[in-house]
């Protein structure tokens, strides 16, 4: 079979204004971006009215493996399988970060045939929103040292600054480095730091904003640090909101693509799960709803991270309800979580597919129970999968009254995903009352022990003094009724990245809590996890190449 990059070249792609006019979009609404992409004009968006009619659909997955779940790869297919059956669908994903394209995990197109094109571009520069947010964050970094070398009028506390550069890249050699070396004239000499651009509070801020106002209201409300006397010293003291906005003013409005089946999706924002909170941005799937009938869109990681992060920031903030919830698995990745080493076999294995189970049964509870969502299991189908193994997970699925669907859609597009699609509109067509893990009035120190007994399935939290009284003083400023956004590995419910299957009775530690004031909600940093990745000893970049002009090795 073609490897997903000779796929996505071999494509043939609708010029993006008639995908544009299939959503009903004139020309004089586009910004085009070349020929296969292009972004919506906010004020047209602005202009549309609701549609009473549309239903959210978020997909999530089961906690990572090295095996991979596809979960990007089943909100594509699902996506043309609703078009196939005749309804008017919009995706919504967000845009890739070069960190994980150029270091482990590949791009973030979906895959096989079923991805979003052009994949190339998409995987790469794309329209350049990734660039104007770090300009935008390290804006404000210069602006910051720029005041203190020119007599520090704020009295900024230079012990006591948090907010650090950012660069699009997985570069560990950055995490803590001293600046302003070399003498008065190069600024004043501090240590700093930088975390990767999905990690940024403007990232944030960018995917939750719902207007150009309320992004510069929120840019202002950024804290940069403390001036001598304690008090928080604002981006809007250095004057920096205004500028900040202009740099990011036409990467707000949203990216139109499509699929490989010319099912139109809306690509906009990227903010990790595991560091961040892993949703697209709220203007991309509001606009999707108002453009379609149904709007496939997803959160990044397991449902413990990404699906807990879209329901108690995302939805909490913005007010969108999803209708339904699809949790993606794979036998292999099951089998993972029950001790199996996919590298070693891919054959037959029901005893460490019952035990792996675990971790598919505790997701789905969670979505059910603890965020009141229908769901629907989707089996993303290989080849190595045997009937008995299937039929163990049906059974184990029927004892919590939940349907599973395998899905072909890698290998057959959205033709191999029609079962799923017709599920998830009977699901949509029932009632969905998803409540919040925790309720705004808890406090901070509440809202993040809730999340882990409730969600983690952990005995609760700890932290040390110096972290206990960073939550007292956030409580105390009035910062108490933001969400939290936990940090914390991907590959566990816990802490422990080897601790696979569904642990419980263990202790989420938190390292270090971060306001985010313009984001509105309160980074806890766990375990060991790193807001700047590393890359691993053999880099996805050792492969990616330009051969006779045609890129080659991106994924």
């Amino acid at each position: 079979m073609p490897t997903d990059i000779e796929i996505a070249q071999a494509a043939k792609m609708d010029p993006i204004a008639k995908v544009a006019h299939s959503l009903g979009i004139s020309d004089e609404h586009l910004e085009a971006y070349g020929r296969f992409k292009a972004k919506i004009s906010l004020e047209y968006l602005n202009s549309l009215p609701e549609n009473p009619k549309s239903k959210l659909i978020l997909v999530t997955a089961i906690t990572p493996t090295p095996a991979g779940e596809g979960k990007t790869t089943t909100t594509v297919g699902l996506g043309d399988a609703l078009s196939k059956i005749g309804k008017r669908t919009m995706i919504c994903l967000r845009e890739p970060s070069l960190g994980p394209v150029f270091g482990m995990k590949g791009g973030a197109a979906g895959g096989g045939y079923a991805q979003i094109v052009p994949m190339e571009d998409i995987n790469l520069h794309f329209t350049g929103d990734f660039s104007a947010i770090a300009l935008a964050h390290n804006l404000l970094s210069a602006l910051i040292d720029n005041h203190i070398h020119h007599g520090n009028e704020l009295r900024i506390d230079t012990d006591r600054i948090s907010w650090k550069r950012v660069v699009d890249m997985n570069d560990r050699a950055l995490r803590k480095i001293e600046i302003g070396l070399g003498g008065k004239a190069n600024g004043p000499e501090r240590s700093d730091g930088f975390d990767i651009v999905v990690a940024s509070e403007v990232m944030a801020i960018f995917c939750l904003a719902t207007s150009l106002e309320d992004l510069r209201r929120r840019i202002s409300n950024i804290v940069i640090g403390y001036n001598v006397d304690g008090v928080p010293v604002l981006a809007s003291d250095l004057n920096a909101a205004g500028a900040m906005t202009v740099l990011l003013k036409n990467a707000l409005a949203p990216n139109l693509v499509q699929t490989l089946e010319n099912t139109p999706a809306i690509v906009h924002g990227g903010p990790f799960a595991n560091i961040a909170h892993g949703c697209n941005s709220v203007i991309a799937t509001t606009a999707g709803m108002k453009l379609a009938d149904y709007v496939i869109t997803e959160a990044g990681f397991g449902a413990d991270l990404g699906a807990e992060k879209f329901i108690d920031i995302k939805c909490r903030k913005s007010g969108l309800r999803p209708n339904a919830v699809v949790i993606v698995a794979t036998v292999r990745a099951l089998k993972y979580h029950g001790g199996f080493d996919v590298k070693a076999s891919t054959s037959e294995d029901l005893v460490a597919l019952e035990a792996g189970l675990v971790n598919l049964e505790r997701h789905v509870a969670n979505v059910k129970d603890v965020f009141g969502m229908p769901v629907v299991v989707a089996i993303n189908k290989f080849s190595t999968d045997t009937q008995a193994e299937i039929d163990l997970l049906s059974s184990k699925m029927a004892t919590l009254g939940v349907n599973i669907v395998l899905a072909s859609h890698w290998a057959d597009g959205g033709a191999g995903a029609i079962e799923l699609a017709k599920k998830v509109v009977e699901l949509c067509e029932g009632p969905s009352t998803m409540t919040f893990t925790y309720p705004d009035s808890a406090t901070l120190w509440e809202k993040l022990e809730t999340i882990a007994k409730r969600v983690y399935g952990a005995s609760g939290i700890d932290a040390d003094e110096t972290v206990k009284a960073r939550f007292a003083d956030l409580q105390a400023a009035g910062y108490g009724e933001f969400p939290v956004c936990i940090a914390k590995t991907q590959y566990s419910f816990s802490t422990d990245a080897k601790l696979r299957g569904a642990p419980t009775g263990h202790v989420i530690t938190v390292r270090e809590l971060r306001l985010s004031a313009g984001a509105e909600f309160v980074v806890a940093i766990c375990g060991d996890v790193m807001t700047m990745p590393g890359l691993p000893k053999v880099p996805a970049a050792e492969r990616i190449d330009l051969v006779d002009g045609k890129v080659v090795g991106l994924f």
